[in-house]
């Protein structure tokens, strides 16, 4: 045993990690058993699961230990430890958290003259699990009384202080690996950090228990570098027992103002969800049932912002500067010459359909076996604004989207998201002996995600914002219309499969774990930007008048495919062993190490055309995957109680995470490698003062009237539409992936103390930290430029930046070609203390604050190579990249609740009112201070600033915009406190905001023969403090800032000495960095809901009585409400429809 522990030791420090599905499903218990003179061996231990009557049992090993695996999550438990010559040991009340051990130690006494039970409360301080790392169990009772308006995992999952939605850890949140019942839901393939059938892949009244994972030293824990959550399912019981609920909120239930300013005339909104539940027996103490349903329907308004009437933009009133005028003219002309129907301009009608269903069946084999099978489907749809910005133009305005102040587009420019899910997974724990268990799950899941249009094929088309008088382009956006420019032929298929059996031997004191596992996973894509065509205009009155257009682009299948797909497929098979050593009654030590080989499956073909180009000396093969290989991933870690009384515990660990990539980076390679389609872009090139650099000469073929059908585009433009593996052909875009490319992996380590403070009831106080180091971060390289030399000229001055050669120097190809590559580089850091307290019963306080920062190469923002390389905020541009604040950051994060329980009696009459109070705190969201244009040469807009230390450091067109300068920097903490730097990457945070929500729920109930049933109403207010004040509880933005872009590079003398000018709003110089955004979102919104919660002889009660009973409380909320919110009257009459 003590080689193999120095071998795992060893291996922790030279070996590198893997990949594997973290399949959390069940809970376990395990203790010890003495008595006054030592240890007890061969004491009797059965745990029954109360509401189910399930047990568990085994015996108390030589060394007096015993250890119950699988165990139902959740309670409560009773615990009956016997032996003879001692009186009974009862236990009661115990309640398992998902994935982790409860600790149950008992000490025995000798039997008296008559035998007696010792009966123990389980409700106590004393740390009773044995987590290593960073973890929050979250119970059904913290989600029931959770505000949640929702109804979403990611809402949920911010009890977690670690959690910023999705992001956990100040990580990317498309790399959160979430699993229910042990089954794959991410969003694998990545296009946003969105879970599956619209965020909510599942419905909260069936989810069980959530689980937030973030540095658990279990090997048998991975698939994320940031976190994980795992959920679990509800389950049927001994007990017949169902539930029927309505949420209801619209238009009316909501704020109307912040400050001054009110919002008008508040456009038709609505959300309304219907479900049920049932569960119970089907053979009483065998087999169960449980199942549920739910449908949410959401008419709406996609579209908030509407085209002025003047001409003039309004921000507050969201009116674009695009005026009415304008966009009748658009509309007339594409109707008039090409019968092109541009939908509205007013009314952006989406309204969205979500339904859910799952059935599950738990089934207690015999004592030794316990089968538990799942299975879901949702179906959602949901509309979407058209993109903000991205583009294959020649320039990208990061900074202003098509629906902004700036511009608008089109009804029939949105589209639609169709994504069903479908899932099942099968669970066996089973009991082989006393001394061995094991557990196998097998789990499969299928995603589809489609996207539609409202629009007929069509060209999708950009309009900028005109000329200046001296010709130069003005690079602004102002009118979009036709068919969505990445919306075509858009859709994902994504499978995966997973199989996994843990044997568990229980020796002595170590608890030893091994296992193998295997995860096929596949991803279907069809992905064709600007499928319809894509072209962008200098100007209105060019487009009217069918000028060339200053870039076009379009996607095309060879002869004349017209969905054509790409696909990555791998396999995976893991090898894992992990012992969990009682060193002795106060330190317990766990260790493990896991190797897993992962193929990819052959499935693509070479380009010979871009194997053939010479990039310095590198070539690129898109007709391979990464290598495969095997990879190791060792973990250590401990707890180790410091006093008798356990009431103080250190923990920690060190070990190796690996996540996954989003799939759509590796579909991109055989997408845009040239072999499963054609592309072509012409573009307009611009210096920093958008005069023309350059322009495709083939852009004047496309003056006069708009091709409109695909096939005439490639006839016209003599574009290739047929392809062989021998020749080949250069795409628009060389995407590829390097064949050493490794999986992301971090090495974490951590240590917390939790302490237990003595006083007269329970509180806990845990202090925690934690260190990732990057392994094998991820990061685009563009092959096709070269690396910087001693021909590289630099700014002149204190900013002596790099300036970028011509193309003719600085390109082998004249084609770009984004690698998929790794770098070593990245760190985080993550300090967090949390306390818990119930002072009195029913009352519970939660406050915790964390601290975050995460440095990394590159955050990978977009799905496409292009938008993710483009999109990196640099010094230098994404070319020569620098370690960067991570965009997932939230530095400073508090959160605090308070759940209060009030308990009603009249005579037998019985109710209950419950309060959540839950408040956030943090400044939530980065900025980046940039120039407005491109300073480095680059081709990309996204070059951060230089601070200057005082005037004259840097040179300026005007002592007006010097001057200007200086004063927005003085009211500007960041700029301020930066003098003489680089400004940093997401660097600066917005104001710190405090939003408190509120949840009060009342709760009948009515006893029908022996069985008690709850009649619930529910108010969700969320940012309730904005009922006192409007502007409480609202983020401020940067837009009031130009979103960063304070300054403009106006260009360079001969000395190379740049010169800049201070950014203007409406003509006047811009004076404050940060300002409300006048929109409804953020401010007050409330929720209505009634659930009833019964028993089939329920049903057979007339509810007259309940009905009169809800009208008195829900009258008495209203007139509280009422003299701020007049349509508060919905509520009442909604939730007792």
């Amino acid at each position: 045993m003590i080689k193999k522990i120095r071998f795992l030791l060893v291996a922790l420090i030279i070996t590198s990690a893997t990949i594997i599905q973290a399949q959390v499903t069940t809970s376990n218990m395990s203790g010890r058993v003495t008595d006054a003179e030592g240890t007890v061996i061969g004491a009797t231990v059965i745990a029954t699961h109360t509401p189910s009557g399930t047990t568990y049992g085994t015996v108390t090993n030589r060394d007096g230990r015993y250890n119950l695996p699988g165990m139902r999550v959740g309670g409560p438990y009773t615990v009956e430890i016997t032996y003879i010559g001692y009186g009974k040991n009862t236990t009661s009340d115990i309640t398992l958290k998902l994935g982790e051990a409860y600790v149950h130690n008992v000490v025995l006494t000798e039997e008296a003259v008559t035998l007696s039970e010792v009966v123990v409360s389980a409700l106590r301080t004393k740390f009773t699990s044995e987590k290593t790392g960073a973890t929050t169990n979250i119970s059904n009772e913290d989600i029931v009384s959770m505000p949640n308006i929702s109804r979403s995992i990611s809402n949920i999952a911010r009890i977690s202080p670690y959690s910023n939605g999705m992001s956990i850890a100040g990580g990317d949140g498309r790399s959160t690996n979430f699993t229910i019942d042990g089954a794959n839901f991410n969003n694998n393939f990545g296009l946003s950090s969105a879970l599956p059938g619209g965020g909510n892949p599942i419905s909260i009244d069936a989810i069980e228990e959530v689980q937030v994972v973030v540095a658990p030293f279990d090997v048998r824990q991975t698939n994320f570098i940031g976190g994980g959550v795992n959920a679990i399912t509800k389950s049927g019981t001994n007990r017949f027992k169902g539930s029927a609920y309505i949420y209801y909120n619209n238009q009316d239930m909501r704020g109307n103002r912040i400050g001054d300013t009110d919002f008008g005339e508040r456009d038709k909104y609505s959300n309304t969800v219907y479900g049920a539940t049932f569960g119970g027996p089907i053979i009483k103490n065998k087999l169960f049932f449980f199942v549920n349903a739910e449908y949410e329907v959401t008419p709406g308004q996609v579209v908030t912002w509407r085209p002025s009437e003047d001409g003039i933009a309004d921000r507050d009133q969201s009116l674009s500067r695009t005026s009415v005028s304008d966009m009748e003219k658009v509309k007339k002309h594409l109707m008039d010459n090409y019968g092109y129907n541009t939908g509205s301009y007013r009314d952006f009608p989406a309204d969205q359909e979500n339904t859910k269903i799952l059935a599950r069946i738990d089934w207690n084999i015999n004592n030794r076996n316990k089968l538990s099978v799942r299975y879901n489907h949702t179906k959602n749809q949901r509309w979407t604004g058209t993109n903000g910005n991205s583009t294959d133009a020649g320039f990208r305005n990061r900074s202003m989207n098509r629906i902004s102040e700036h511009s608008m587009v089109f009804a029939n420019s949105i589209y639609s998201q169709d994504n069903i899910v479908n899932s099942v997974s099968f669970d066996l724990n089973s009991r082989f002996s006393d001394k061995i268990s094991n557990k196998f799950l097998v789990t499969y899941s299928k995603i589809e995600d489609m996207r539609g249009s409202p629009s007929s094929p069509f060209p999708f088309i950009d309009i900028m914002n005109g000329v200046n008088a001296d010709g130069s382009q003005i690079l602004e956006p102002y009118m979009s219309a036709g068919y969505e420019l990445f919306t075509w032929n858009n859709g994902v298929n994504n499978n995966t499969l997973t199989i996994t059996d843990n044997v568990t031997y229980y020796l002595d004191n170590h608890k030893i774990t091994g296992g193998i596992s295997y995860e096929h996973q596949m991803a279907n894509n069809s992905y064709m930007r600007n499928g319809t065509g894509y072209y962008r205009y200098a100007s209105l009155d060019d487009f009217l008048q069918q000028k060339a257009p200053r870039d076009f682009a379009v996607t095309y299948g060879y002869a004349g495919e017209k969905n054509p797909a790409a696909e990555v497929a791998f396999n995976q098979i893991g090898l894992y062993v992990q012992d969990e050593w009682n060193v002795n009654p106060s330190f317990k030590l766990s260790y493990g190490i896991r190797a897993d080989y992962l193929k990819y499956e052959d499935n693509i073909i070479r380009n010979n055309a871009i194997y053939e180009l010479d990039f310095g000396g590198k070539r690129i093969d898109t007709g391979v995957w990464p290598d495969a290989r095997v990879q190791f991933s060792p973990r250590v870690g401990f707890t180790w109680s410091l006093n008798e009384e356990e009431s103080i515990k250190l923990r920690g660990g060190t070990g190796i995470f690996s996540g996954r990539l989003p799939l759509v980076f590796f579909t991109n390679m055989p997408t845009n490698a040239g072999m499963v389609q054609g592309s072509a872009a012409f573009v307009t090139k611009y210096d920093a003062n958008g005069n023309v650099t350059s322009a495709d000469p083939k852009l004047a073929l496309l003056a006069g009237p708009m091709i409109t059908d695909v096939d005439e585009m490639i006839s016209r433009l003599g574009l290739q539409n047929t392809i062989s593996p021998e020749d080949g052909a250069l795409p628009r875009d060389i995407n590829a992936v390097d064949p050493n490319f490794k999986m992301p992996q971090v090495w974490k380590s951590s240590l917390a103390l939790d302490y237990e403070v003595p006083v007269s009831f329970p509180m806990t106080v845990t202090v925690e930290g934690i260190y990732t180091k990057t392994i094998n971060g991820v990061m685009l390289q563009n092959y096709d430029l070269k690396d910087p030399d001693g021909t590289w000229d630099r700014f002149n001055g204190a900013d002596d930046r790099y300036i970028y050669p011509s193309t003719n120097d600085l390109s082998y190809n004249k084609l770009n070609a984004y690698v998929l590559a790794n770098t070593s580089e990245g760190w985080g850091a993550i300090g967090n203390i949390t306390v818990h307290a119930q002072p009195v019963k029913d009352l519970r306080l939660m406050g915790a604050y964390t601290y975050t920062e995460s440095k990394e190469i590159s955050g990978m923002p977009g799905s496409n190579a292009a938008s993710a390389y483009g999109g990196l905020v640099g010094v230098n541009g994404p070319h020569i990249p620098q370690l960067e604040r991570s965009q997932y950051v939230v530095p400073h994060k508090a959160i605090g609740s308070l759940s209060y329980k009030l308990p009603w009696a009249i005579g037998n009459f019985q109710s209950a009112t419950f309060i959540n109070l839950f408040y956030t705190g943090g400044s939530t969201y980065g900025y980046s201070y940039t120039y407005s244009n491109d300073m480095n040469g680059d081709g990309i807009a996204a070059d951060l600033i230089y601070i200057p230390k005082g005037k004259g450091d840097i040179k300026f067109v005007s002592a007006a915009d010097e001057d200007a300068f200086f004063k927005f920097m003085e009211q500007d903490s960041y700029l301020r406190n930066n003098k003489g730097k680089y400004a940093g990457a997401n660097a600066t945070t917005n104001p710190w905001v405090h939003k408190f929500d509120l949840r009060i729920a009342r709760e009948y109930y009515v006893k029908v023969g022996e069985t008690t049933n709850t009649f619930q109403i529910n108010l969700d207010i969320l940012n309730v403090g904005n009922m006192i004040n409007s502007k409480w509880g609202v983020e401020k933005w940067m837009d009031v800032a130009n979103r960063g872009q304070i300054l403009r590079y106006e260009g360079k003398d001969d000395n190379n000495t740049p010169e800049f000018s201070f950014a203007k709003n409406g003509g006047e110089y811009l004076t404050k960095t940060f300002d409300y955004n006048y929109y409804f979102t953020p401010i007050i919104r409330l929720n209505s809901s009634n659930k009833i919660s019964f028993t089939p002889d329920a049903l057979k009660t007339k509810p007259t009585a309940i009905m009169a009973m809800i009208r008195k409380p829900m009258s008495l909320l209203n007139s509280l409400l009422k003299p701020r919110y007049k349509p508060i009257t919905t509520i009442a009459k909604s939730t007792n429809d």
